[in-house]
């Protein structure tokens, strides 16, 4: 394999880059990266490998554009809301550099997909914002023996690390296990801020790039931490546990994480179709009801220990948030509350 004319002007810097050259963007453009998540982090990550080369990048998510993600999904445009973030962001992409082989993916991770799509890829990625699917990722990572590059963020600070390689310390060695759902929040119930993303997911791309041309040190056994108010970094040296082995998926991630399975669910349609039969509950923040809502009490998820006395209980209680998740949480609180009605989650949320 060679590059073609237009390759060799597109990729002039790397190949005149010591410890690059033809031969590592030769590596680059046969790799194989999956990228999980095409939300803050998966932004940047994306960008960054396309414009280096990565010749076969996949992108799953199962999400579409909203509006309070252009403060930081810097992929995204005001006419991309309500579209597929992972079809958008291929196609935006595909701009940046036509000779990048784009596979989409608008599904959800799951244990049911994520070993036949891992087995795909040289490189896994995770821009995801949730245990679940973090924990669900280091597994199958390990499963199917590919390193894994792993970053987060959090209000104003972000961590990045490389997992599983050439036998490194796994994310469970660093975190056994999950915290609990109410000690977790995610960017929607607490903000972040808006260059955080596109720092923390430039040092996984960096490190993604690192593995394929096996320069430099990568992060394994090492969690890098940064904060954006001080500027610091710290690095944490960690080891491989010998107690965990992972050699299956765990049956349900949700429950492993501690988020209660919600067996009574109605969709959208369905709920309109019979409001008249329930009571409704908003647990989202004053923005976003500001934005939209469907009528009924509006109680934030963090504000419901303190009210949830404040609540109707002639009919049962639709309680519903953005995605579906923070109105579980409600839910699990609320049953645990004893109130003696009963309780339904708007499957898939509303924006």
């Amino acid at each position: 394999m060679k590059l073609t004319a237009q390759e060799q002007k597109q990729y002039n810097r790397h190949l005149i880059l010591d410890k690059i050259g033809e031969k590592g963007q030769l590596k680059l453009k046969q790799a194989k990266v999956l990228v999980i998540g095409a939300g803050g982090l998966g932004c940047p990550v994306l960008q960054y490998l396309t414009a280096v080369g990565v010749g076969n990048i996949g992108i799953i998510d199962d999400d579409v554009v909203d509006q309070s993600n252009l403060q930081r999904q810097i992929l995204y445009r005001i006419d991309d809301i309500g579209f597929s973030k992972a079809e958008t962001a291929a196609k935006r992409l595909s701009k940046l550099n036509p000779f990048v082989n784009f596979s989409v993916y608008k599904e959800k991770l799951t244990r049911e997909n994520a070993i036949s799509l891992f087995n795909k890829y040289d490189v896994i990625v995770d821009g995801s914002d949730n245990f679940s699917t973090r924990y669900l990722t280091n597994d199958a990572a390990v499963i199917t023996n590919k390193p894994l590059v792993y970053g987060a963020i959090f209000k104003f600070e972000g961590q990045v690390s490389v997992f599983n390689y050439k036998g490194s310390a796994t994310y469970r060695c660093l975190y056994p296990t999950p915290p609990k759902p109410d000690e977790s929040p995610n960017c929607s119930q607490i903000g972040v801020l808006g260059v955080l993303p596109g720092i923390i997911g430039s040092l996984q791309a960096n490190e993604t790039i690192k593995i394929i041309l096996e320069i430099g040190e990568v992060l394994a056994n090492i969690l890098l931490m940064y904060d954006t108010l001080s500027m610091r970094q710290m690095l944490l040296k960690f080891e491989k546990s010998a107690n965990i082995e992972i050699t299956e998926l765990e049956k349900d991630y949700d429950f492993f994480c501690g988020i209660h399975t919600i067996e009574n669910e109605i969709t959208l349609d369905e709920l309109q179709n019979n409001i008249a039969k329930y009571n409704l509950l908003d647990v989202r923040e004053n923005w976003e009801r500001e934005q939209n809502y469907i009528n009924g009490q509006h109680i934030p998820l963090g504000e419901l220990p303190q009210r949830f006395k404040e609540l109707k209980t002639d009919k049962p209680l639709v309680v519903y948030c953005k995605s579906g998740m923070r109105s579980k949480r409600a839910i699990a609180f609320l049953e645990d509350e004893n109130l003696g009605m009963s309780f339904v989650n708007l499957k898939g949320g509303f924006m």
